[in-house]
């Protein structure tokens, strides 16, 4: 195929797009609406709220747990077999779960078959359109990733409307056979070659813009012992440490640790909004319609905060609009206890929608800025399975807490702080960087100071940031200079 020099931005690229919404649809907004099954499940099978809860935790977290699998088929056999194998594998899942006896077979069906045929779908293809759009990048984002919203606005109200008709086990079923569309969407996937993802050691060396240390350390990463030479030749030896390189970086390293407090914060919601609505007197359609309602909105969300921030005065900003956005949707948390009837529960859906559509937009485009496309399929691999554990571990702690206080108000208070944890500690990051740079160019003005930095690998660091090429550079040189005095 066609080598390109860098993303085309359109062309084949919105195909892209179109599969990459068809696959939130039906990975996302399916995952959504199995929260509308939860009553259900609970009045069948007879158990508590923390025992039904791990039904929707364990399809989020295999999502997210396999996601770097995801991506690992992804870049070594193909994005298209990936995916096709997991809307086998999620449908799969789906039809077997309507058969269930029991709430383990339900965790094993529902919870781990079906969420590893998602995790097969959802990474590679938000990757796919990394790899096709740069300077629209936001944008293409905010159309693809409001497929979630669609989805969970249309499929919200038809999942009821299916239960009531055929009972839990059919609407199951026919979610099953729907999900079979991802196989349509893997083969949206064409393949793109990009001059970036071919570079060899050599090449990469012989670059200007590449700091003095990078190119030592690939030099020394090349001498490898005879076995690995004969073994892998450049494989193992440069293609492992340019893969996932990533994981040194402390931008990443900030954006991994507020990732697992986000992620804990906004998984109960989706699953205890209809039953708290429900047990605050609002009918049964009314909860479902408010799934919907926060669906619809998700999708303005998705596609107003993904053009604005690629306009010229916002696009410079992404990341306070990031944390702007998780931060909102923490404190919709924390108000939501004295919300108890429907009129002021759609104003919630409404707010906490919009703002949970704007984030999750961001989450590519920030990984993106922070790893560089060529990496950005590993990268979001490894951000989606950071996912995982908050996304087991949430719903169930949730439930405990209700069937021990007979209210939803600890568990919501608490997601609403970890949310908003994770957006101050974005904040604070990025103060402590811009503080900490600032401080490195006023020590540079003084030749008597010495400069002291750490150097790990391929990338140096300060104390509480990472430093940009430039600095690292003209580190390096005054570094060099100080040693020959």
């Amino acid at each position: 195929r066609a080598r390109h020099t860098g993303p085309p931005d359109g062309g084949w690229g919105w195909m892209i797009v179109a599969g990459c919404f068809l696959v939130t649809i039906c990975t996302r907004a399916v995952t959504r609406c199995i929260s509308i099954f939860f009553v259900e499940f609970q009045a069948y099978f007879g158990q508590d709220y923390a025992r039904t809860a791990w039904i929707h935790s364990i399809v989020d977290c295999a999502t997210m747990l396999c996601a770097p699998l995801g991506s690992l088929i992804s870049n070594h056999v193909s994005c298209q077999v990936g995916i096709m194998l997991g809307g086998l594998l999620a449908s799969t899942g789906l039809i077997l779960s309507s058969f269930a006896t029991s709430l383990e077979h339900l965790y094993l069906s529902l919870g781990v078959l079906t969420g590893l045929g998602f995790a097969l779908c959802y990474s590679p293809a938000i990757a796919m359109v990394g790899k096709y759009f740069n300077k629209r990048k936001a944008l293409a984002y905010g159309i693809a990733m409001s497929g979630s919203g669609i989805g969970t606005f249309i499929l919200a109200p038809v999942v009821q409307l299916l239960i009531e008709q055929f009972s839990w086990r059919g609407a199951l079923l026919i979610l099953g056979g729907f999900v079979l569309n991802l196989c349509v969407c893997g083969a949206l996937m064409r393949p793109i070659s990009l001059t970036e993802d071919h570079k060899t050691v050599p090449e990469f060396l012989e670059q200007d813009h590449v700091p003095e240390t990078e190119k030592q350390d690939l030099k020394q990463m090349s001498i490898c012992s005879p076995l690995i030479k004969v073994w892998s030749h450049e494989c193992l030896c440069y293609c492992s440490w340019k893969e996932y390189d990533f994981l040194l970086m402390p931008g990443f390293m900030v954006l991994a640790v507020s990732v697992l407090f986000m992620a804990y914060g906004c998984s109960p919601l989706f699953v205890y909004l209809v039953p708290y609505a429900l047990s605050v007197g609002v009918s049964h359609h009314q909860a479902a319609f408010l799934m919907s309602i926060l669906g619809v909105i998700d999708i303005i969300g998705n596609i107003t905060f993904g053009w604005l921030t690629d306009r010229r005065c916002l696009k410079k900003h992404r990341y306070f609009c990031y944390l702007f956005a998780v931060g909102m949707d923490g404190l919709c948390c924390l108000f939501l206890p004295v919300l108890q009837n429907f009129p002021l529960l759609v104003p919630f859906s409404f707010t906490f929608g919009y703002f949970d559509g704007a984030y999750v937009t961001l989450i590519p485009v920030m990984t993106a800025d922070v790893v560089g496309t060529s990496s950005l399929s590993s990268a979001l691999g490894v951000v989606y399975f950071l996912h995982a554990i908050p996304y087991l571990v949430s719903p169930p702690v949730a439930g405990w807490l209700v069937d021990t206080t007979g209210s939803y108000t600890a568990s919501f208070l608490l997601c609403g702080f970890s949310m908003i944890f994770s957006s101050t500690l974005l904040c604070f990051a990025r103060l402590a960087k811009k503080i900490k740079k600032t401080h490195l160019w006023s020590l540079t003005n003084d030749t008597g100071m010495k400069q002291h930095i750490w150097t790990n690998g391929a990338i140096a660091y300060s104390v509480t940031a990472e430093l940009d090429q430039k600095d690292v550079e003209f580190l390096a040189v005054d570094t060099n200079s100080c040693s020959n005095r």
